[in-house]
């Protein structure tokens, strides 16, 4: 008899161990704009490393995911690209967490081809120049910002003909790095990143031009119970990921 006791004991306190752990190993659904698909893959390893905890990254243009967060997307963590996509959210019953600014994006000119992009106000309405590629300003945030900028310069009507209009930053940075286009509208990110092999050449535009790309992260109703989203929403907070971020061009 105390054989079977002991043997039933054993076992439910496996059951109740592995049911720990389970819990403790919570998955991760993370929504992320577009224009940190770079930085998430060092913010992902950084991560697990330090907590074992691992995270799905679901990427896209903000405002697509916002859309898929109001449609019952099962995602736990958004880091969007501005924060008018999760204040929208929070405001709107959301979210689980006040809106947090977790890095600031700087807009550049970029190229695979050799041209002096420092004088690119002049250059880009010269006839070698066909293609301009720039985030979609509805649901990009850096398209928007890219709008801003050559309102403000006078030039985005002078250069309609040649705007290529791609979903997301990473769409345009397909386009710039395939030489689809002569030029686009993307992240410093793209240079930082140390996975792109391709030489490309740059200017920033500045940040006079356009209102600051403030990019804000929610923690959303479905992450409610889920101790690994909200240890990862407070790790994107740390110093570690600031550090991280930095090293990809974002101001923090």
């Amino acid at each position: 008899m105390r054989k079977v006791f002991t043997k039933t004991f054993s076992l439910f306190g496996l059951i109740w161990v592995i049911c720990i752990n389970t819990a403790m190993t919570q998955s991760v659904k993370v929504a992320v704009a577009a224009n940190l698909q770079p930085v998430m893959r060092t913010i992902k390893t950084d991560f697990k490393s330090s907590t074992g905890v691992n995270i799905d990254i679901i990427s896209g243009p903000s405002g697509n995911l916002a859309a898929q967060i109001r449609n019952g997307a099962p995602f736990d963590v958004f880091l969007s690209a501005d924060t008018d996509f999760p204040l929208s959210l929070q405001h709107d019953g959301f979210g689980l967490t006040p809106v947090k600014i977790y890095a600031q994006g700087v807009l550049i000119i970029c190229s695979k081809q050799r041209l002096d992009l420092s004088k690119w106000q002049q250059l880009v309405l010269t006839a070698g120049i066909k293609k301009i590629a720039i985030a979609n300003p509805a649901i990009a945030p850096y398209g928007r910002a890219t709008k801003q900028a050559l309102n403000q310069m006078n030039m985005y009507d002078k250069l309609k003909t040649k705007l290529v209009f791609g979903e997301s930053i990473s769409q345009v940075n397909t386009y710039v790095i395939t030489g689809t286009v002569q030029a686009g509208f993307t992240t410093l990110s793209l240079i930082k990143d140390a996975s792109n092999k391709t030489p490309l050449y740059y200017s920033v535009i500045s940040p006079k031009s356009y209102t600051p790309i403030e990019q804000g992260m929610l923690l959303l109703k479905h992450a409610r119970g889920n101790a690994s989203a909200e240890k990862f929403y407070r790790y994107i907070l740390s110093s570690s990921a600031r550090k991280i971020f930095k090293q990809f061009g974002y101001h923090i």
